[in-house]
């Protein structure tokens, strides 16, 4: 078998599995839903039939709580693994994601401001504000280290992710009360519960303004690998493709973060596993771990509603059981990055 083929065969494999992940979540629940009612609810509702033969209650389960959660999981996981393999590439640095780098306590500290200053419709703002002044200063203190390295950035990121944490939670214990108290904590751990459609909306609409261009800039990512004054030579602007996927990635996991809350490890582990199956090119590496992402996404968001019914589990302690082990095998042959 070619390698092409064998990549046609990986990307259809997934897709599949994905299509499959997304109708068996949502029949997945208390209430006992066949796939025809899931199809025959999507179709009413996109007027490609007059008159649906579900129920009034089975079409407002389906259609107004599971699918717009199960879509935004999808969305979720798919975006979270996109920005791990671009920062991977443009730190040069196999530790790399959204979590480890700040950017998701940037910005969940900035969504915390602005919910507690009762701007909720203006969340996603705050945590795009939140998640590109954690990036920034993030990038201001690894050059005060010395300049860019793997080890560096990491501790970098660390050290602004406690700082934005220690915020958020000094911002969560001086203004939260009562039941918001509650509420926030659980979505700071990472939850899609009570995920209405125009945030999956918001969330799918994001992923594919800035998914779609930096699916495109696979062969520049794949000229990181080698400097950037190699991949100067190789005809890449580097300062700004460097400064645009920065700020893409920072402006998705703003919006990935103001719906599901701070979920870690999918952006690390989840390009690992998919370079172990298909290699480095970003090319092939961007989108497989985008579809993988999401499946893994939406199983992982299905046990956390699951598991311990009727109470709902964060999805981020699921992600976290999964990651951590991974993240050690990752430290393990990587244990020589300087």
């Amino acid at each position: 078998m070619s390698s092409q083929t064998r990549l046609a065969t990986i990307s259809l494999s997934l897709l599949a599995l994905l299509l499959a992940s997304l109708v068996l979540a949502v029949i997945f629940g208390p209430a006992d839903i066949e796939p025809v009612e899931v199809w025959q609810t999507i179709l009413h509702h996109l007027g490609l039939i007059a008159e649906s033969p579900v129920s009034r209650l089975r079409d407002a389960i389906i259609w107004e709580l599971r699918l717009p959660r199960v879509l935004a999981a999808a969305a979720v996981g798919a975006g979270l693994a996109l920005c791990g393999a671009v920062m991977q590439a443009l730190t040069r640095n196999p530790l790399a994601d959204p979590y480890l780098l700040g950017l998701s306590s940037g910005a969940s500290l900035g969504a915390v401001a602005f919910l507690l200053l009762g701007a909720s419709l203006l969340m996603s703002l705050g945590a795009f504000l939140g998640a590109g002044a954690a990036m920034a200063l993030t990038l201001l203190v690894t050059q005060l280290l010395g300049g860019a390295t793997p080890t560096r950035a990491i501790l970098a990121g660390i050290s602004v992710s406690a700082l934005a944490a220690a915020a958020t939670s000094f911002l969560i214990f001086w203004s939260a009360t009562g039941d918001s108290y509650r509420e926030i904590l659980s979505w700071l751990m990472g939850s899609l519960s009570g995920v209405v459609w125009s945030e999956a909306l918001l969330v799918i609409g994001t992923l594919a303004l800035t998914g779609l261009p930096i699916l495109l800039s696979g062969r520049a990512l794949d000229a990181f690998a080698f400097g950037d004054t190699a991949a100067a030579t190789l005809g890449v602007d580097v300062p700004r493709l460097r400064w645009w996927l920065l700020g893409g990635t920072a402006l998705l996991t703003g919006v990935l973060v103001s719906v599901g809350g701070a979920i870690g490890f999918v952006g690390l582990i989840i390009p690992h596993v998919v370079r172990l199956i298909t290699g480095s090119r970003h090319r092939v590496l961007l989108p497989i771990a985008m579809l993988l992402g999401a499946s893994f996404m939406v199983w992982t968001d299905t046990a956390a509603r699951s598991m311990f019914a009727p109470r709902e589990l964060p999805v981020g302690i699921i992600t976290a059981l999964l990651g951590a082990p991974i993240f050690l095998m990752v430290l393990l042959r990587y244990r020589r990055i300087t």
